[in-house]
């Protein structure tokens, strides 16, 4: 797609990029094609357009070759010759768009829509960068471009003046009269927003003055329009001041979706309070939920997203009640105690002001009701506020559908499509604006393409459709309408939370609470308060929105990846005690921060996400986070060789953890690796590593079915555990001493040190240990010498209870793989089978393999189920939970 840039120096943007076009003389002959508007231009005439009559000696030649060089950029097809010529095409130019824009916005000022009209002409005008047409000399199209230019400037004035801010006008339009003293439309304007200001001996005084600069400097009268204006002048016409009725009632052209409980709670708020308001972020559709209740009451509806200054929010108000004047006064004189309903809409970013009239007219008006729809709220005694959420899933997947039905008639989504939809309405926060403008979008991309868009940058997805109710044309004007209402201190705070991933807590901001409740109270940070502790987040249209205006990017995404460093050192820790739970589960709540900092240190400081991925050995072993935790840790120790040794040694034994969960068998390299470099003990952290790396090698070996090598590392793990000390170690150590006990024949005495291990992690608070020991303990229950399902079974389900407790997914999913072969082993086996398919269902989608780690069990399970018994179990595709172990049998358990 080609279009043409000529309001300035000259550019062609081919399919969103700037193509380069070579020079000054390329350029002109480019402008020269752009200018004939799709028609020929024969040689000679580009020629004249590129050198004047300063034409070189090969100027055929010169012209050929730059012809040449510009197909390429721009394509063959786009420039081709064309008689003894050329011609360009273009999809579109600026200059057309701006004509248009002026075309319509003069259409809907006719039409009594000022407010559209404003903000069109503000587009139209905002398109010149330079001089039309700058790089050929005068040209009649330029010429016809600076009138269109002119009056696209008066016609603006017009719109502002007609919506009722006539005192704000008034300064844009003197400095209009003295640009251009002669073009008698915008005195005629000038005089007429003094007159409605109420500076009427100004407005005569201007009229004086227009008069005498046509007659002393060109010798003529003014024109009919100004003679009449006159006229009404000295008159007084009444009908020179706004028109006394009030605009039409505001009627949505698009069908309105979801938000049920919102109406009915607005009905229940209103029929109580006299002040509501909507708060919300940005584009979530406060202004149309507004509207759709309040039409049924036909409302004063006041638009304050074109009231720029807070001193004209009265004559707003007074314009749409059809009021005279343009004070609260005169609004509270003319209501009485009549009722109404008066609909202030976008008080944000004159929220005073608006808070003041509102109490103003309240008081004084027994009979009004004010619905205001807002970012943050008035702070009105009495005020009831409604926040306003972004649509739910199903809601905002039924609006696109809609929408995009709109731009491509007879569609419907096929399954895939429906899928996508979901994930985009998603990806944009159920925010009803967003969703309108990726709607749009769907005429000229396809839902992926659309999604894929969304999937790096700030959504540009075009201007709000003509009609809508949106103050903004685009969603990232939306967007920095909120941000530039806050203060500096809270908006360089809201610019650095975009590298938070999932949310964040108070902690995040160093407990800034006064200025994240800033944050919330303008809607541009949602805070969840059904959690403990409360969580923050920004919408993803915000956070896109930090992301791309954030002064500091880098330096934003050190602060997070610092917060999440210090987060993993506190409660690394505390995962082996008697708080390992609460710590699993806050880390839980941050795994998306702690991805995304780990990735970050990965390319700026390695030893640091090596040394962050380690000490959530823990975490990633007892979450069965293998998919996340795995490949950090390994692009890790490859990028930190250097790293100091304890942390490289805690790195690859949690690799080896998370290998062995997969069934990898290079999970003996990693622990090998791992338990030689502490092995000379480098520093007393290092003394732990090496007496936990042992436990974790007896555990391993017994695992593998060869407990008589599990021996040895379980004793030097209580040896080392004693020498340093560190007599929490020594639960874990027993609690291997006791498997590898069982493993290596002497079973009742390795259930007998089980128990003991299980008794002593409950005495110190390890819940997690005691939960493996029952594990372990029900396994050598299910082992050779009297064997007792029963009883495994009775332990077990303790311990299912204690994994559930300590959020460790992985552990439940071995322990019912254990109680599956418990439950075939009394002779369940229509229950083991059921829930040894359901256990590898949910074990598969973790990324886990049960029987890779527990082969004795895989074995008997083998042994004691009949294929033909598993091939009968059905589990529904979309089963995510986990199963359960089945309560105790008749007797068998």
């Amino acid at each position: 797609m080609l279009i043409g840039r000529v309001l300035g120096a000259t550019e062609v943007e081919v399919d969103g990029a700037v193509a380069d076009l070579g020079g000054p003389l390329p350029r002109r002959l480019v402008t020269a094609l752009i200018a004939a508007d799709g028609r020929p231009v024969t040689e000679d005439s580009l020629a004249e357009a590129i050198w004047g009559d300063d034409l070189p000696a090969r100027a055929t030649s010169s012209l050929q070759a730059y012809v040449s060089r510009l197909r390429r950029a721009l394509g063959r097809s786009a420039l081709a010759r064309a008689g003894d010529g050329y011609r360009l095409t273009v999809d579109d130019t600026d200059a057309a768009r701006f004509a248009t824009d002026v075309r319509r916005g003069r259409d809907l000022l006719d039409e009594e829509r000022p407010a559209e009209a404003l903000r069109l002409f503000d587009a139209a005008l905002g398109r010149w960068r330079g001089e039309a047409y700058a790089d050929l000399p005068a040209t009649p199209a330029r010429t016809r471009l600076d009138e269109l230019r002119a009056v696209a400037v008066e016609e603006r004035l017009a719109a502002r003046l007609a919506g009722g801010d006539a005192p704000g006008a008034v300064g844009e339009l003197e400095a209009a009269t003295r640009a251009e003293p002669y073009r008698e439309r915008r005195w005629e304007l000038l005089i007429l927003a003094l007159y409605r200001s109420g500076r009427q001996a100004e407005a005569l005084a201007a009229l004086r003055r227009v008069r005498e600069r046509l007659a002393d400097d060109l010798g003529i009268d003014p024109g009919p329009a100004l003679q009449s204006l006159e006229s009404r002048l000295l008159a007084q016409d009444p009908g020179l001041l706004l028109p006394s009725r009030p605009p039409p009632a505001v009627r949505p052209l698009s069908h309105f979706f979801g938000r049920a409980e919102e109406l009915a709670a607005l009905a229940q708020l209103a029929s109580t309070a006299r002040l509501v308001t909507l708060v919300g972020p940005g584009g979530a559709g406060k202004t149309r939920l507004a509207v759709e209740w309040a039409a049924a009451h036909d409302p004063w509806f006041v638009r304050l997203a074109d009231v720029t200054d807070p001193g004209l929010v009265p004559a707003a108000a007074a314009t749409a009640a059809g009021v005279r004047g343009v004070t609260a006064d005169a609004i509270a004189t003319a209501l009485g105690d009549r009722p109404g309903l008066l609909l202030l809409d976008n008080c944000e970013h004159v929220v005073g002001a608006a808070a003041g009239l509102a109490l103003d007219l309240l008081t004084r008006c027994p009979g009004l009701r004010v619905l205001a729809t807002s970012r943050e709220p008035l702070g009105v005694d009495g005020e009831q506020l409604l926040p306003v959420a972004p649509l739910p899933t199903g809601d905002a997947v039924a609006l696109l559908v809609d929408r995009i039905t709109g731009v491509r008639p007879g569609w419907r989504p096929d399954p895939a499509e429906s899928a996508t939809l979901a994930r985009l309405a998603a990806a944009l926060d159920g925010i009803p604006l967003a969703l309108e403008l990726a709607a749009a979008r769907a005429r000229v991309l396809g839902l992926g393409e659309l999604l894929e868009m969304l999937s790096d940058r700030f959504p540009a997805l075009g201007p709000v459709p003509r009609g809508a109710l949106a103050p903004h044309q685009t969603l990232e004007a939306a967007v920095a309408w909120s941000v530039d209402l806050l203060g500096a201190r809270d908006r360089a705070m809201l610019l650095r939370l975009w590298p938070f991933e999932g949310g964040f807590p108070l902690s995040a901001v160093e407990d800034d609470l006064d200025a994240l409740s800033a944050l919330v109270a303008r809607s541009v940070v949602v805070a969840d308060t059904t959690v403990a502790p409360t969580r923050y987040r920004l919408l993803g249209i915000v956070r896109a929105y930090c992301r791309q205006h954030d002064p500091d990017p880098g330096g934003s995404r050190d602060r997070h990846a610092a917060w999440v460093r210090g987060l993993v050192e506190h409660h690394a820790p505390l995962l082996r005690g008697d708080r390992s739970a609460h710590s699993i589960r806050t880390l839980n709540r941050e795994l998306p921060n702690l991805r995304a900092a780990i990735r970050h240190d990965l390319g700026v400081r390695p030893e640091s996400a090596l040394r962050t991925a380690g000490l959530l050995e823990w975490f990633w072993f007892r979450g069965g986070l293998i998919a996340d935790g795995l490949p950090l840790l390994q692009d890790a120790i490859v990028a930190a060789p250097d790293a100091p040794p304890t942390d490289r040694a805690r790195a690859h034994l949690s690799a080896a953890m998370l290998l062995y969960l997969t069934g990898d068998p290079r999970a003996v390299t990693e622990l090998t690796t791992g338990q030689a470099i502490v092995a000379g003990r480098p520093d007393r952290e290092g003394g732990i590593l090496a007496a936990q790396g042992a436990y974790y090698e007896s555990l391993f070996w017994s695992f593998q079915g060869e407990s008589d090598r599990a021996l040895a590392p379980a004793h030097r793990s209580m040896t080392l555990a004693r020498e340093l000390g560190e007599e929490w170690i020594l639960p874990a150590s027993t609690m291997s001493l006791g498997a590898a006990l069982a493993g290596a024949g002497d079973v009742l005495e390795g259930r007998r040190v089980l128990a003991r291990a299980g008794e002593e992690a409950v005495a110190r608070g390890q819940i997690w240990t005691a939960a493996m020991s029952g594990l372990l303990l029900a396994r050598a229950l299910l082992t050779e010498g009297p064997v007792e399902p029963g009883a495994a079974l009775a332990v077990l389900r303790q311990a299912l209870d204690r994994f559930t407790d300590e959020d460790d997914i992985g552990n439940l999913i071995a322990g019912l793989h254990t109680g599956a072969y418990a439950l075939a082993r009394t002779g369940r086996i229509d229950e083991a089978a059921r829930l040894l398919v359901a256990t590898r269902r949910a074990a598969a989608r973790r990324g886990l393999d049960p029987d890779a780690i527990d082969p004795i069990r895989a074995a008997g399970l083998a042994a004691a189920i009949p294929p033909a018994e598993l091939a009968r179990v059905v589990v529904p595709d979309d089963e995510v939970a986990l199963p359960a172990l089945p309560g105790p049998g008749s007797g068998q358990d």
